[in-house]
């Protein structure tokens, strides 16, 4: 049912179905984390599909895949864990759907949750850091491959020459990013069947050698196998976890499109690919040695192909971090820089590609960055369950123009610019999640169940509890409620 909050700066009757100057692939997208009007609502849900999809057809889900059966797990055990693991894609979903209703990106949104204070807090550590440090590390692979590709082509891969191609990738998602959402709707397409095309080829290479019987020697039992059942499930979560910003890429939708169609759409599209790619990096395990993927594959892979199946790995890579960097110019924004989209950007980018350039070129960096990201769903999850939580609590009714008012008279002002529910459910859900993580550290509740991680479905369980009971009659949402 479509949100009944007016909009106070209504298109129009009839306002046209097609993109209006504001949004349109040639153009630089004027919109930034302000509220966009009625009149210029445009597009259908199941452009979703392949602007998730082109995004999660991508060489981590290779290695992630891999990394399961590495962990001790049989074959059909990993693929389980995968299915399990991207059915929290369905979170993502329902988060795409606050996007239409409020007419704002996820980093505006989140003011409800957590005040407009509180909020800027939340986009500075879980939307731009985490999202910079992504894209660094996407990069970095992206440009391994690339360095292959580079080899192939006779060219040595010197300092220089790495430094050209890192440049060169990064400024490529950069100008996706900087355009905005009318190009991202318009190049995902294309993109998502010319990878699709590409691992349709891999699938035929790995299933070919792959071992369908193939067990580890040891095989796991009891209180092991749970333990590694369970990181393995985290471990495929984090990916859809990371992803609250959903609703970024869908609030250019008109107010009246199907929720059920959105999230659908937007969960689909990267839950199909996600199983499919992660799969083929757990059957490719069976065949060959994936603690070097991309050299591996080569080894089953036609040599004809090798060259195609390289710019594959770039080309998922720039999908998946155009649409990185694009969330992290507005957390930036969201966060109080008072500069156009297009620039919070390029200043995204500029920091991620000094990071890589530093990483790859000069100091173990990347991999600094790597562990801290492993144990970063003990912030992801309780940050996707409030937000989830506070979606069902108003029943998808968001004032997009309230949302935007960042002065002490907003709604949304709460208590010296900060909501105490969303904040007290955030911080002790991220409390309860250490107390249970082992992942680089044992917490005290994992070492006492013997290494279980509990961190993921304990700290999303707390958050949304705590968060539900502390809104019960909160004056936004009884408001809300009432417009329903």
């Amino acid at each position: 049912m479509a949100s009944t909050i007016p909009d106070p700066h209504p298109g129009p009757p009839g306002a046209p179905a097609a993109p209006p100057t504001a949004d349109r692939p040639g153009r630089i997208e004027a919109h930034g984390i302000d509220h966009v009007p009625d009149a210029e609502r445009h597009g259908h849900p199941r452009e979703l599909f392949s602007v998730w999809a082109a995004a999660n057809v991508n060489y981590l889900s290779l290695i992630l895949g891999g990394a399961l059966v590495l962990m001790g797990l049989s074959l059909w055990q990993a693929l389980a864990v995968i299915v399990v693991g991207n059915l929290f894609w369905l979170l993502t979903g329902l988060l795409a759907t606050s996007g239409p209703a409020a007419g704002a990106p996820s980093e505006v949104i989140t003011r409800a949750m957590y005040g407009v204070i509180g909020n800027r807090v939340n986009n500075a550590i879980g939307g731009w850091l985490v999202s910079v440090c992504y894209f660094a590390l996407n990069l970095a692979a992206a440009a391994t491959a690339a360095f292959a590709l580079v080899e192939k082509a006779g060219i040595t891969a010197d300092t220089p020459v790495k430094a050209a191609v890192i440049v060169v990738i990064a400024a490529l998602t950069l100008a996706i990013s900087v355009y905005g959402h009318a190009l991202i709707i318009r190049l995902y397409l294309p993109i998502t069947l010319a990878l699709a095309g590409a691992f349709t080829v891999v699938a035929f290479a790995v299933l070919r050698h792959a071992d369908l019987a193939y067990a580890p020697e040891t095989r796991l039992g009891g209180a092991d196998l749970w333990a590694v059942l369970l990181a393995g499930s985290t471990l495929i979560a984090s990916g859809p976890l990371s992803y609250t910003t959903s609703a970024d890429f869908s609030r250019y939708l008109p107010r009246a499109a199907s929720r059920r169609a959105i999230a659908g759409w937007t969960a689909l599209g990267a839950f199909l690919p996600s199983v499919v790619v992660c799969s083929l990096g757990a059957f490719a395990v069976t065949a060959v040695d994936m603690t070097d993927p991309q050299n591996a594959l080569q080894e089953i892979l036609p040599g004809w192909f090798v060259p195609v199946f390289l710019l594959a790995l770039v080309l998922g890579t720039i999908a998946i971090n155009a649409l990185t960097a694009y969330s992290a110019g507005l957390a930036l924004q969201a966060v109080g820089l008072r500069v156009r989209r297009s620039v919070s950007v390029l200043v995204d980018g500029a920091v991620a590609v000094a990071l890589t350039l530093y990483g790859l070129l000069v100091s173990d960096f990347l991999d600094t960055v790597s562990n801290a990201l492993q144990v970063i769903v003990v912030l992801i999850g309780p940050l996707m369950a409030v937000y989830a939580t506070d979606i069902v609590l108003r029943r998808c009714r968001y004032d997009g123009p309230a949302l935007s008012d960042e002065t002490p008279g907003s709604p949304f002002w709460y208590t010296a610019g900060v909501n105490r529910a969303g904040a007290l459910a955030l911080v002790t859900g991220v409390t309860a999640a250490a107390l249970c993580v082992n992942t680089l550290y044992t917490g005290p509740i994992a070492a006492a169940l013997d290494g279980l991680d509990l961190s993921l479905p304990v700290g999303m369980g707390v958050s949304a509890t705590l968060y539900a009971l502390l809104m019960h009659d909160d004056p936004t949402l009884l408001a809300a409620r009432a417009a329903a």
